[in-house]
């Protein structure tokens, strides 16, 4: 007030200033008048306040951040457990959940074993041993981002957040508890770290292209490739031989298929139990009928014979010694024992044997599978990817003569074979994919 008032109001409206502190203060007088004038009221829009609308927080271009995801922030998970792709899941789970709350993901703890029930059996092994952490974090720049625990200034101030369970624990509570602890105080921690169940199970509120997104990123070590290589080579030169060709007689790649047979102990028991609590016949597959399916792609799609079947399977949990006896004339069966790899798994944990069987049947030329397998959905969520970035629309990916075709040999299809399957990207949620289905979008 008492610089205004060494400034005549005769100065403000005759444009004459003789000191420099008067044209300052016109200036800066003018601009808010202008800002009142122009910009429009900020509490609210359309009659709704801001302040009352609940929404994901938007990704801070901080000082600390280069790509978008603050980096002086993590999130903790749980060790992630179960099955191969249950674990993928899970752990692309805690990334949209660390993405929501605009904080790194500390590097979790997968489960080299499957003894998921028995927690002082579980073998820990740490993501960078199977997946490649530098480039996930150079693919994913700007979407999710993962730390290690070298990167925290402060290991011992943890926020620790317990993450709900039982029906009473609903979808909506899920996201709240979200959105509170994405928000002061709890943001200011440097650290939160989730207690409770598995990722796995946790709530989905994330449309399946998110996850797709997440596990673009995921690429195998070096060491799990060069094993895949081995098998898939040890395949097509099977697939030479049977068709009497030698390395220098044909350029083309040999076709062979992959078929994920499910008829373990364990999914035999699990798969009628959740037939009988869906009320549906769509889920068990027995060898026979397996099979059939299968030789059926012969008339279906038009499969030329002879041809290598690669059966991707849980040898120690099998009980049939017959799994290579009863297939049709020109399929030719094998399983690691009888591909002589079987070496090459056994000196392997759990974990990353089921890696090379899911490179190994990703890259077959068809993939046949169950629809209610975490395995099987999520390798034909990668092979619908490659479609798509093949150029591939949505209503094409049907067409039988599009390359990486996949089926699923629990649903019949044209002439009682393997039904078409693609993954539905525009899926709202993972459902689908995490638990099965017998919609497969063809």
């Amino acid at each position: 007030m008492e610089i205004f008032s060494n400034c005549k109001l005769s100065n403000f409206f005759g444009i004459t200033f003789k000191s420099t502190t008067c044209k300052c203060m016109f200036l800066a007088a003018t601009i808010l008048i202008l800002r009142v004038l122009l910009l429009p009221p900020a509490p609210a829009f359309g009659g709704i306040e801001w302040t009352n609308l609940v929404s994901i927080p938007a990704l801070s271009l901080s000082s600390s951040s280069e790509s978008g995801i603050r980096q002086d922030k993590f999130l903790e998970v749980p060790q992630i457990v179960w099955g191969l792709n249950n674990q993928k899941i899970a752990f692309a789970r805690a990334c949209l959940t660390a993405r929501m709350l605009n904080r790194t993901l500390l590097m979790p703890s997968l489960s080299a074993s499957l003894f998921y029930k028995e927690i002082d059996l579980l073998q820990p092994i740490s993501f960078d041993k199977v997946f490649e952490f530098e480039k996930f974090n150079s693919l994913c720049g700007g979407f999710v981002r993962l730390g290690r625990y070298s990167d925290l200034l402060n290991q011992t101030q943890v926020l620790e957040m317990q993450k709900g369970s039982g029906r009473k624990w609903t979808l909506e509570r899920d996201m709240d508890q979200l959105v509170q602890y994405s928000r002061d105080p709890f943001d200011q921690h440097e650290v939160i770290r989730i207690v409770g169940k598995n990722p796995f199970l946790w709530h989905d509120h994330w449309p399946v292209k998110d996850y797709a997104s997440v596990f673009e990123c995921l690429v195998w070590v070096d060491e799990i490739t060069k094993e895949a290589d081995r098998v898939v080579s040890k395949i097509k030169t099977i697939g030479k031989k049977a068709r009497g060709e030698t390395d220098r007689s044909s350029l083309q790649p040999l076709p062979y298929v992959a078929v994920h047979m499910r008829i373990e102990i364990d999914w035999m028991i699990h798969c009628e139990k959740r037939e009988q609590r869906l009320n549906t016949n769509k889920i068990c597959s027995s060898k026979k009928e397996i099979m059939e399916r299968v030789g059926n792609l012969r008339n279906t799609v038009g499969l030329e014979t002879p041809a290598v079947v690669y059966l991707a399977v849980a040898d120690k949990l099998l009980n049939d010694s017959s799994l290579l006896e009863g297939w049709e004339e020109g399929f030719l069966p094998y399983e690691k024992k009888k591909l002589g790899v079987d070496g090459i798994y056994n000196k392997y944990p759990y974990l990353i044997q089921s890696a090379i069987d899911f490179e190994v049947c990703s890259r077959a030329d068809i993939f046949v599978g169950n629809s209610y397998s975490t395995f099987s959905s999520l390798i034909v969520l990668e092979r619908t990817q490659k479609m798509i970035r093949m150029g591939a629309s949505s209503s094409g990916m049907c067409k039988t003569d599009l390359r990486w075709p996949s089926y699923a040999y629990n649903i019949a299809g044209e002439s009682n074979g393997p039904m078409k399957w693609i993954t539905n990207m525009s899926d709202a949620s993972l459902k689908a994919v995490s638990y099965g289905t017998h919609n497969l979008s063809c």
